[in-house]
């Protein structure tokens, strides 16, 4: 009985003494390894990847948890931002050891010097197009030289003497009273810058005697590639009346859409001022078929009475006329034409009973050689 007793009091204080061993020994255990074992993840960001997410069920797992890295060489990750995953993971990268930035360089081994001068696109010529001489010859040839070649060029290609005859109206009027005839001529001789026009017109009637007619001599001078300045005297024939001089002053040349415009003024040798203004246009309907409107307007600056002629714009002549050329230099024609009389000119006509408006049928022939 004795015995028995003191063996139950020594059993119950092992397992208490046990336990306490157990526990002494698992918490040395944990110092111990961590002085021997040196972290791989040093230097890295350890921010938990699984923060906000219910760790429940993984709070009692022990402190040697698999390590997801395990058996991975970290090496390589020694000093490295893990911030962003590296786009060159497991490439060469030596190559690019001595570039200065991240991104590789589009541009690289490119001559970039001719970019810095770069502009928009210019429309026409540069401006050192004109900041030479206007002729590369002046750059070579003296100034004494150059006058000398541009007088011989003027003189084998310039100064030729051309000379044509033209009529450009030779036509039957017919309409209410007398039927009428009417001409309008012009000749020139001369060269490129300077010609000698020699221009006439004139009208009257088969049962009547000359109404009258006119004869200009005119030196003309080019004054642009279109235009020539003209300039001479005028001769007025008619049988009742006296004869009359002019001076004149005109222009004659091509205007913008092919216009053919004759403008002049005429001083009397009464001083009288008159002027004329024609205007005509050949519109092309085949290669020889043309059809011509032309305009024909006359003023006074002042009565005339032995002319029946008042002041200010004295008469108006409007016509289209359609001629055929069978060659250039002869094309028959036939038209229509309106005349008036404007403004005091035309009073002074219904005044001596006759009739300021008239519609005529024209058919003539134009001719030049």
């Amino acid at each position: 009985m004795r015995t028995a007793l003191i063996i139950a009091a020594l059993a119950l204080p092992i397992p208490v003494a046990a336990q306490q061993m157990h526990h002494s020994a698992h918490r040395m255990e944990a110092p111990a390894q961590d002085a021997q074992i040196e972290d791989p993840r040093a230097g890295h960001d350890m921010s938990n990847p699984h923060e906000g997410h219910d760790m429940g069920d993984m709070s009692e797992s022990s402190d040697a948890a698999t390590d997801p890295h395990a058996g991975h060489d970290m090496g390589i990750m020694q000093g490295q931002d893990t911030t962003e995953p590296d786009p060159h993971a497991g490439h060469d990268m030596s190559d690019m050891q001595e570039q200065g930035s991240d991104d590789a360089d589009p541009h690289a081994g490119h001559d970039m010097g001719g970019m810095d001068a770069m502009s928009l696109p210019q429309s026409g010529p540069p401006p050192e197009a004109f900041s030479g001489p206007e002729h590369a010859a002046d750059t070579i040839f003296s100034d004494s030289e150059m006058a000398a070649s541009r007088e011989q060029l003027r003189r084998e290609q310039g100064g030729a003497i051309n000379s044509l005859i033209s009529i450009d109206r030779l036509e039957l009027q017919s309409g209410e009273g007398a039927d009428a005839y009417v001409w309008e001529a012009n000749a020139w001789v001369g060269g490129d810058l300077n010609k000698l026009w020699i221009k006439t017109e004139g009208e009257g009637e088969f049962e009547e005697s000359l109404d009258d007619a006119e004869v200009q001599a005119l030196w003309s001078r080019a004054i642009s590639p279109w235009f020539d300045f003209q300039t001479g005297v005028r001769y007025d024939y008619r049988p009742s009346e006296p004869d009359t001089s002019h001076l004149v002053l005109g222009v004659q040349g091509l205007a913008p859409y092919l216009f053919e415009v004759d403008v002049a003024g005429f001083v009397s040798d009464e001083g009288d001022f008159t002027a004329r203004a024609e205007a005509e246009y050949d519109q092309r309907i085949t290669q020889q078929l043309i059809l011509q409107p032309r305009v024909e307007l006359n003023m006074s600056a002042q009565d005339i009475p032995e002319l029946d002629i008042g002041s200010g714009l004295t008469s108006l002549d409007a016509g289209l006329r359609l001629r055929y050329e069978f060659v250039p230099e002869f094309a028959p024609y036939i038209g229509v034409e309106y005349q008036t009389d404007l403004g005091e000119t035309r009073n002074i006509t219904q005044t001596e009973g006759g009739d300021p408006d008239r519609t005529v049928f024209v058919a003539g022939v134009k001719f030049w050689f």
